[in-house]
This record gives structure tokens, sequence and C-alpha cells, in this order.
């Protein structure tokens, strides 16, 4: 028996668009009721969110019955974490900050067994590969893995079609907010500069052939993003969701509330 099939891997290969929602909150009970929501993916935030192995672990349980591919972004891309996250049995890595073409190489080294990488060989102990119920596992994983590298500065931005042409990289995500800051706009995904940017990004990776990526709050964006060619896009946050649905129940009660200024383009 091989290993489970991607499904998020050929749908952006396919270029079918794939919407998702950040889970924050590191916790398996709203991570459960968000995977019946029809989204087609959930990532479970390790790198601005508390989440450590064992609730990452907890969400991939909770979410295990549903339709919905989850996605895990580790803190830092190194191959000691990623090993792990892969042996919890994830299937899609989505790599924080990568500026170079030798950090693309390392985090897709990171995620295959040799001879095609370093990726260590604990499956007896893995999930990922039911305790080795799965007995085609070791030779099938790699194919099965879905590699996203998130572009988050203007080194990166200018580094990127070199970072395009690494072999086993399978999409691209810009990081706005980080973006943004990086070009002088912090707060500001939305300034012109930035949106210049990141629409000239997407451009350059969907005429690679590989799938564009992006966060963003602002449904309008967001069709316009898939519009310029974004297949895997993430629409809002589970912290968001609750954020501006109790302040907006709290308001209808206490009209007197001074609803707090939005500053810029919302990300999370």
């Amino acid at each position: 028996m091989p290993a489970p099939i991607n499904d998020f891997k050929l749908a952006i290969k396919g270029k079918q668009a794939q919407i998702g929602l950040w889970l924050g909150l590191a916790n398996a009970y709203t991570a459960e009721l968000l995977a019946g929501a029809n989204f087609d993916w959930l990532l479970i935030d390790a790198e601005h969110s508390p989440n450590d192995l064992r609730s990452i672990l907890e969400q991939l349980q909770a979410v295990a019955p549903y339709p919905v591919t989850p996605i895990v972004r580790p803190p830092w891309p190194d191959s000691v974490r990623i090993k792990q996250i892969l042996d919890l049995g994830v299937q899609t890595i989505l790599a924080p900050m990568v500026d170079t073409v030798s950090q693309a190489q390392q985090v897709v080294a990171a995620t295959r067994y040799p001879p095609e990488g370093i990726r260590g060989v604990g499956s007896p102990l893995a999930r990922a590969s039911q305790f080795n119920r799965t007995k085609d596992y070791l030779e099938t994983a790699n194919q099965e893995i879905c590699v996203l590298l998130q572009i988050e500065t203007m080194t990166g931005v200018n580094n990127l079609d070199d970072i395009l042409q690494v072999e086993g990289v399978d999409g691209i995500f810009i990081g706005p907010a980080d973006l943004s800051a990086s070009m002088g706009h912090i707060k500001n995904p939305g300034h012109p500069e930035v949106q210049q940017v990141i629409e000239n990004c997407i451009a350059r990776i969907v005429a690679s052939g590989k799938a564009a990526g992006i966060l963003t709050g602002d449904k309008e964006l967001a069709k316009h993003y898939i519009k310029c060619g974004a297949v895997f896009v993430g629409v809002g946050t589970d912290t968001g969701l609750l954020l501006e649905s109790s302040a907006r129940l709290a308001e209808v009660f206490k009209p007197s509330l001074v609803k707090p200024k939005s500053e810029g383009l919302s990300i999370y």
C-alpha cells in the first residue's frame, strides 16, 4: 500500500483554486469545527501561534475525518522541524522566510527520503506511515509531499526566478505582511508599491508553471489575486473570525463601544 495521494498537490498542479483558512488558536476543538466549513485546506500555524508538535498532532487528528487538507507552517524551515512534522502525517508544508536558492534546496531535501534528500527514516514510530502498516510508505512518500515556500522579503523577490527553478518546489506563497514591512510599508500591505510587487510575483510564478498563493482578509482582493492566477488563497483566520464576530455581537447590545480603527489592509 503506497502513501496517501496528496489531493491538494494534484489540485494546485491542475490550477484548481484552493481556498483555505489559517488556524492560529492552537486548539483541536476549533480546528474540528472549522474542518466542516468546506474550505479546501486549513493551515496549522506554528510560526506565529503557540503550536507545538503535540498541539499540531491533536489538530491533525481532529480534522482527519473531514475532506480538507491540513497544511503546517513550521516556526522555521530547518530539517529537524520539518522531519518531525512530516512524521506526524503532514504531506504539505509551508516553509516561512525563504530568501535564497540554497534555502529552497535545503527545504526540499528535508522533505525527501534518501537518495533524493535527507529526511530521517523513522517510519515504525510515525503516524505518517500508520506505524509501518503502510507497507510501501518509504518508497512512495517523496512523490506525495507538497513543498510551498514563503517569499516575504525583497531579497526573496529578487531571487524569485532562481528559486522557481529548484526541483521539488510546488508553489510559492507571497507573505504580504512581512513583504510590506521589508519595503518600508509596515502594517500597510495594501500600499500600491506593495501590491505592484505582489502582482508581479504572482505573474512570474504562474509563468514558471508553479502554483502561486497568498493570504488576505479582504474578500475582493482575494478574488483579484485568484483572477491574477493565484491558486491557493487564504481568505481569513480563526482568530480574526472570532475577534470580529465577537466585537460585532457586543456592539449590538453596547452601541456606545468605540470601534477600533482599522489600519491598512487586513492580513491576519
